[in-house]
């Protein structure tokens, strides 16, 4: 029998040759490659540049830093590195997987080290990519004294436009690594399923994918108008600071000229910056350029650019996450919890899942798009395979399927409590299960079936009584998927919401911020 043949360590890319290094489950890897110029200096608030080319072979064995995070001494305004696994074959023409994360687009959470690819390259039959971005002020900045002509530079979306450069670096680079350019599936969680989102609006990404996943994502996006007013304000906070007084801040502001303002700006630290912003930030304008002017409501009118095949997806308790890092005094109440985080969550699903997938079915020229509900965790149908008081501090909150689309040994936020050896058996048959369906979306566009005894994923339908989403759910021992024709509207939420005494709707609202945006006129 011939011998059979792996993958090479080096590979040449289009800035220089990197090396890689054998990794667990027979793939390879290779970690921290630049796919970036580093965004300092003159660069900070630019779109990415090409990286600087090197002679030589590059080691590219360790991850790159972190994206700059108040407080967190191994991040770096120097982070744009992209990371790549693959299995060791010799296969070529390989789905791309791409895989974006989250962090309120102000951290990366979980970080890329705590998310490796070498499970969902090995059984999926995939090169998995994981791309850095920058975040926080770093990411995204409005301000008129940074706009020098280029519309990408001045757009503020500089997160979102490393997104992009990552993808132009596949489209190049990936067949050196035996992935095939024309096959991207771009997938996200969180702020990462937010920045998916508005790659689908965004003429800047036009073909550069071929496939996207939403994990608990949402669909709004901020003026730029608004994005300028928090930039000057920052400004003025900066040069108050500097100068002892509002009085005083406001005086040498009157007597800078635009570019100073933009020098002024750059000259300033990632810690002065992340201080000015408290209260501050904002993420995703619709600058025309970078995002659609007219925000995400092109999938209403059907203009938006990069109609592809999609998942959209939701968590069932996805608001106890948020609850339990702000109100953490609501947990002596279990009942009041239950109230409160059910309907903020139905609402961030309504939003977020059921109402995006029904925009997206409703153009014609739209690929078909799927949807799931992930409910491992949720004591609403079985006992919670998640131990007490977890099990319904937590349940089946935000964030909790990353560990399952991912196949990671433990679940990255929530600690070892959470993954245990009584639900392991059904845990992990869940997992497979979804990575299963998620392979077969990689490779043809279609979840399809992801085994014996498992349903098809079938395409959301806007028809009443029709196939909406999956589920997504296990036991302590074993799997339970099946498809559902339920769709929440966000009528059918604010009925529940309006039923809720006024002080559990200011908590469920403190949660879910789209009350607000869904209130009727």
């Amino acid at each position: 029998m011939a011998e059979s043949l792996s993958w090479p360590l080096e590979v040449e890319t289009g800035a220089g040759t990197v090396r890689g290094a054998d990794d667990l489950e027979n793939t390879v890897a290779w970690r921290g490659i630049p796919f970036g110029a580093s965004p300092v200096g003159d660069l900070r608030w630019r779109a990415a540049r090409d990286p600087e080319p090197w002679t030589g072979v590059r080691q590219c064995t360790e991850f790159g830093p972190a994206p700059w995070m108040p407080g967190a001494p191994d991040s770096s305004e120097d982070s744009l590195y992209l990371n790549v696994w693959r299995p060791d074959d010799a296969e070529v023409g390989l789905p791309v997987y791409v895989w974006v994360a989250g962090g309120a687009n102000q951290l990366q959470v979980p970080r890329l080290s705590d998310t490796p690819g070498r499970t969902v390259a090995s059984r999926s039959k995939v090169v998995f990519v994981s791309v850095s971005y920058r975040v926080g002020e770093m990411g995204w900045f409005c301000h008129p004294a940074l706009r020098d002509g280029d519309p990408l530079d001045g757009s503020g979306n500089y997160g979102t436009l490393d997104i992009i450069k990552g993808l132009e670096w596949v489209r190049d680079n990936i067949a050196a690594f035996g992935g095939d350019p024309g096959n991207v599936t771009l997938t996200g969680e969180s702020a990462g399923a937010y920045n998916t989102l508005t790659l689908l609006i965004s003429p800047a990404a036009r073909g550069l994918f071929h496939r996207v996943m939403s994990q608990s994502g949402r669909t709004e996006t901020v003026s730029v108008e608004e994005g300028d007013e928090a930039g000057e304000a920052i400004l003025g906070r900066l040069l108050s600071e500097e100068h002892a007084g509002d009085a005083a801040g406001a005086a040498a502001r009157a007597g800078m000229g635009t570019d100073e303002v933009a020098a002024y700006l750059r000259s300033r630290t990632a810690e002065q910056l992340a201080v000015a912003a408290r209260g501050l930030f904002r993420a995703g304008f619709s600058d025309g350029a970078v995002i659609g002017a007219n925000g995400f409501a092109s999938l209403d009118d059907g203009t938006y650019p990069n109609k592809v095949p999609a998942i959209i997806g939701m968590n069932q308790e996805e608001t106890k996450f948020f609850l339990a890092r702000r109100n953490r005094e609501l947990q002596g109440d279990r009942a009041l919890w239950e109230e409160v985080t059910s309907v903020a969550s139905a609402q961030k699903r309504a939003t977020g899942c059921d109402l995006v997938l029904r925009r997206l079915a409703s153009n014609a020229d739209q690929p078909p798009v799927y949807g799931y509900l992930f409910r491992w965790g949720w004591g609403g149908e079985h006992a919670s395979p998640l131990r007490e008081p977890t099990s319904w501090m937590l349940g089946a909150c935000h964030g909790m399927d990353i560990a399952f689309f991912l196949h990671g040994g433990e679940a990255p936020l929530f600690g070892r409590n959470t993954f245990n050896e009584e639900n392991e058996p059904g845990r992990t048959s869940l997992s497979l299960a979804m990575m299963g369906y998620l392979a077969n979306f990689a490779h043809t566009g279609d979840p399809g079936t992801a085994g014996a005894g498992l349903p098809a994923w079938e395409p959301w339908s806007n028809d009443a009584g029709a196939p909406k989403l999956i589920v997504f759910d296990a036991d302590l021992s074993e799997r339970l998927v099946r498809m559902d024709s339920e769709e929440l509207t966000v009528g059918a939420v604010r009925v529940l919401f309006d039923a809720l005494p006024e002080e559990s709707q200011k908590l469920a609202a403190s949660a879910e911020r789209t009350f607000a945006l869904a209130a009727p006129a």
